[in-house]
């Protein structure tokens, strides 16, 4: 790991800052307001990413346009509601490596997932299996075990589970499980990044031996989007999914995307849920009876978009696009290691990061090693020194300083403030 001949002092800290040419983009984002004496350190954007200001300028945007137009906003508001979806598409496309007709603005994580396995999950009595990463986050197994059970076959026979490696991500023991088992696996499902121990998985890899085994491939992105270089087109996964809520900061709940790469489109529609945004555009507004297949990622999408909960997302992505993702994740592999820095230098063998150094995004998942150190109670003491992380079972803090709003500073000021909380619970 390059530690960049990193210093330990609050002004090196902020002379980092200071030399930040992406710095004035904090300032475009709200923070939480101060607690107990304390200015709030966010670093939570692995699970929440904060709100940028200009959210409430384009909402009061398409609000005005809703009282000035009425419905004639679908096609006379400045970003007209009838193609709103499209005013992601070159953003997701940008951040995923992908073209802009494989891309699409729809639903939510898990229901895009549903969506898109009543395509690539179709089972025969032969090659039935679905191949899920071991401690896949809880929705995507439960959605895999769903769609196995509704095709009338046992979880317990055709969920095969697999663990990465936390070294150097060779993959021989899933190479091994493909050769044992690819002509009876249907579909193999797998994260980019694990979310527990901010893992980045080898995707490129994974889709090659899922292709010569004859298996579909798909990718849960929630965690690698915004944060991650990727190349769907390239890399040829059938698809993959995502929210917005994290590092995208498109607000709570707010609308997914997928990708489903070209080589499936230009199809009659007959191997996937439809609906009137599934039909092409041209034929769309002509009420016919006849289904006329969208000739994009367009067919998988059976629902106009909800204007109001995609206008976030779109904002955001608008601040990628200007900052420039090779700048943002530069930024990012600075912050991540200077925090990696400073956890060892500070603690070295009672708390360490169990994310692989070389294979890794914002995220650190840092577990405290010291027996006599109450890992909950550290964490507790530092949401109340106003540190938002977040905690997950039975002993990892995540933390995630994200570029676009995380200052070196942030950093710094995180790690003084976990001295202090493991003073008072070490007494």
């Amino acid at each position: 790991m390059n530690n960049f001949n990193f210093e330990t002092n609050r002004t090196y800290a902020q002379s980092l800052d200071s030399q930040d040419d992406l710095a004035h983009y904090r300032s475009e984002f709200l923070f939480p307001e101060d607690k107990n004496g304390y200015s709030c350190v966010y670093l939570c954007g692995n699970s929440l990413g904060l709100q940028p200001k200009k959210v409430k300028q384009y909402l009061n945007e398409e609000l005005d346009d809703w009282s000035k137009y009425g419905v004639h906003g679908h096609t006379k508001a400045g970003r007209p509601w009838l193609t709103y979806h499209l005013q992601a598409r070159s953003g997701f496309a940008e951040l995923t490596g992908s073209l802009e007709h494989e891309v699409i603005a729809m639903n939510t994580l898990t229901v895009n997932l549903h969506m898109l396995m009543t395509t690539f999950y179709r089972p025969n009595q032969k090659r039935f299996k679905i191949l899920i990463e071991s401690t896949a986050f809880p929705s995507d197994r439960f959605a895999a075990e769903s769609q196995i059970r509704l095709h009338g076959f046992d979880p317990k026979e055709a969920l095969i589970e697999w663990q990465p490696k936390d070294d150097e991500l060779f993959i021989d023991d899933l190479q091994q499980i493909i050769a044992a088992q690819g002509d009876e696996i249907a579909l193999i499902l797998v994260p980019g990044i694990q979310y527990y121990s901010g893992q980045v998985l080898p995707m490129q890899e994974i889709c090659q031996l899922a292709k010569s085994a004859g298996c579909n491939v798909g990718l849960d992105l929630a965690h690698a989007i915004g944060n991650i270089e990727l190349e769907l087109h390239k890399w040829a996964p059938d698809f993959a999914a995502w929210c917005t809520y994290k590092y995208l900061n498109g607000g709570p709940g707010s609308v997914g995307g997928a990708f489903i790469h070209e080589a499936h489109h230009g199809s009659a529609g007959n191997e996937q849920l439809l609906g009137w945004w599934s039909n092409d555009l041209e034929s769309r507004f002509k009420m016919g009876t006849e289904f006329v297949a969208a000739k994009d990622a367009d067919l998988w999408q059976v629902s106009n978009p909800p204007v109001f909960s995609l206008t976030p997302v779109i904002t955001s992505l608008h601040m990628f696009h200007e900052a420039s993702f090779n700048k943002l994740r530069k930024k990012s592999i600075q912050l991540t290691n200077y925090m990696d820095f400073l956890i060892q230098d500070s603690f070295k063998g009672r708390i360490e990061s169990i994310t692989p150094p070389l294979n890794r995004g914002c995220q650190l998942s840092l577990v405290i090693l010291d027996k006599s150190l109450n890992g909950k109670a550290i964490f507790n003491s530092l949401t109340e020194k106003n540190v938002i992380g977040d905690w997950r079972e039975p002993n990892v803090i995540r933390m995630a300083p994200a570029p676009l709003y995380n200052s070196f500073e942030d950093v710094f000021e995180f790690v003084e403030r976990l001295k202090e909380a493991i003073t008072e619970n070490n007494i």
